[in-house]
């Protein structure tokens, strides 16, 4: 049986082309509440992830598409999110091959349990509990928040021992009390948290994000993760959340907004450059998505104000 256990196993690395977990070990010293650090992009943890802590997350640099839980959206500098413990979270921005992006995340991570058990004896901490407990669900933070969080969590860096547990502390407040956010997966949300299948995911959502701009199909990405059509259909919707041409056509219209709003292509070319091959098509998806026209959204882009995604009901911590 444990012969057959490692055969099984080596099959799984030979087709993920690498034996790389995709549980992300954090380690915290034991002086200290929380971790602070800076990434590039990419490095070895740029992949779809997940662990028990806590992360708040911030873009320093660039622009992508980012994935929490079943949640897929554009993330550019200022992009605040807090990450609950367990939901599989990646950033992936469009750069080129052998690219590096400096210093392109600021991630703070933490064990909320630790906190829990402080407000044994520092009841105020007990406050927190239902916002820990809608950040399970991955939360965006924008406007003032955002804003002054990203100033917050630059200033931890060079902060130590109480100063820095007392800006960690702040931190925490001001995400927790703020009315300016959008609570991100699904509360149905339940993927398959092993080693094996997030490796199938991360290589099957690479490809994806590789050849969007190719004629994509579903047995295209199957051959990807060793599986049948029908099978691979399953997995797909019960570790993303969403069925596979749900997934890419919202992949396509998240990039095209960006392109939109930051370049000046042509709607039709754009449409092309995101895997469309048909106007029409493209520009029905777009309004169905984002409840206007490819040129509305560039015009609102234009005007610098905030285009409509569409409804997104207000969770209140």
């Amino acid at each position: 049986m444990a012969m057959a256990r490692t055969v099984n196993k080596a099959r799984v690395e030979r087709r993920a082309g690498e034996a790389r977990p995709r549980f992300e070990q954090v380690l915290t010293a034991e002086n200290e509440t929380f971790l602070w650090r800076i990434d590039d992009y990419p490095w070895a943890r740029s992949v779809w992830n997940f662990h028990p802590e806590f992360e708040i997350h911030l873009i320093r640099k660039s622009t992508g598409t980012v994935f929490i839980g079943d949640y897929i959206g554009e993330f550019s500098p200022g992009h605040l999110t807090i990450v609950g413990g367990g939901l599989p979270h990646n950033w992936v921005s469009h750069i080129r091959a052998g690219e590096t992006v400096n210093s392109r995340d600021l991630v703070v991570q933490f064990d909320p349990e630790k906190l829990r058990r402080a407000s044994t004896y520092l009841p105020e901490i007990g406050a927190l509990e239902k916002f820990f407990e809608l950040a399970l669900r991955g939360i965006l933070f924008s406007g003032d928040t955002a804003r002054i969080g990203a100033k917050a969590l630059e200033a931890m860096g060079d902060a130590r021992g109480l100063d820095r547990l007392n800006q960690f502390l702040q931190l925490l407040e001001l995400l927790a009390t703020s009315n300016t956010y959008k609570v991100l997966s699904s509360p149905g949300f339940f993927p398959d948290l092993n080693s094996s299948a997030l490796d199938i995911m991360q290589r099957c959502t690479s490809y994806v994000c590789d050849h969007m701009a190719s004629d994509l199909s579903l047995p295209d990405v199957a051959k990807v993760a060793g599986m049948t059509e029908s099978t691979f259909s399953r997995f797909f919707q019960k570790n993303s959340g969403r069925s596979f041409t749900d997934y890419l056509t919202e992949l396509r219209i998240g990039r095209a907004c960006r392109l939109l709003a930051e370049t000046q292509h042509p709607v039709s070319g754009i449409c092309y450059e995101v895997g469309y091959f048909n106007l029409s098509n493209f520009n029905k998806n777009f309004l169905k998505r984002r409840g206007m026209t490819p040129s509305q959204y560039r015009e609102l882009a234009l005007r610098k104000c905030p285009p409509s995604h569409g409804p997104h009901p207000k969770e209140a911590t």
